[in-house]
């Protein structure tokens, strides 16, 4: 073989392997753009249950499909970054995860209330400005696993009665499940963008029609959903997962 024709030869190769990571690309953009738009629906109760069921396990067919997990390593300890940055675990976790309640909770009926499938992550902010009262700075907000993000939500105004506030969502291709930030002030990821354990998505807040309130003291709501094999979400307590998990720069506290 040529020179010349093994170098028409690796730019055919080079060629496709852009094709193909574009057309990913797209197909990616296309799945998180209609995840989004299910949990909007659902929200704004524009879509029934059964058919919000039936798309979600759509969506997240094909994100098995293109989000691949072969490079997945054991799932321990190191996995996990605990989301507040420069706080420990059993400082924040409110009411040493005695909050959490999965009974009832169905991600895509509106009408399915009560339940609490979640931890709230708290900070220091007795007056309430977003602000850590040890460093006077925003709070950041790590990524727990590592994952894609699908869907974020930034136009939350206070006289919203929506009650998740600015929130995103990411799916974690080796567990298998999502994971939902909530009650974020700025946000500072994308629908479509990959991030690791330990990345900056966003900064603590009080977003939300009850977080927004006084008598709700500054925190995260950090919620999974373990998927099943149809694809279909259901409630994971990561009590323990929090516990075990990575601190970054952590302070000394009182």
């Amino acid at each position: 073989m040529t020179v010349k024709r093994f170098a028409g030869f690796v730019l055919i190769i080079s060629i496709s392997a852009w094709s193909n990571e574009s057309e990913s690309s797209d197909k990616i953009a296309e799945y998180c753009a209609a995840f989004q738009q299910i949990q909007l629906d659902v929200r704004d109760c524009v879509i029934t249950p059964d058919s919000a069921r039936s798309a979600f396990r759509t969506v997240i067919q094909n994100l098995r499909a293109i989000v691949k997990s072969d490079s997945c390593h054991g799932i321990d300890s190191s996995y996990f970054v605990y989301p507040v940055k420069s706080y420990q675990p059993r400082e924040s976790i409110g009411a040493r995860g005695r909050g959490y309640r999965a009974e009832g909770f169905d991600l895509l009926d509106m009408n399915a209330k009560g339940s609490h499938p979640a931890h709230d992550l708290f900070i220091r902010d007795k007056d309430q400005d977003n602000l850590d009262d040890r460093t006077w700075k925003p709070v950041d907000v790590l990524a727990f696993t590592s994952g894609l993000v699908l869907a974020t939500e930034t136009s939350w105004k206070y006289d919203s009665d929506f009650r998740g506030g600015n929130w995103i969502w990411i799916y974690d291709p080796c567990l298998d499940g999502l994971f939902y930030y909530a009650h974020n002030n700025m946000i500072e990821v994308q629908p479509g963008q990959w991030v690791n354990a330990g990345d900056k998505i966003s900064e603590m807040g009080r977003s939300g029609f009850n977080a927004y309130k006084k008598r709700s003291p500054t925190h995260l709501h950090l919620m999974y959903l373990q998927l099943d094999s149809e694809g279909m979400p259901e409630p994971y307590d990561t009590y323990e997962w929090l516990l075990q998990s990575i601190v970054k720069d952590s302070l000394e506290t009182e």
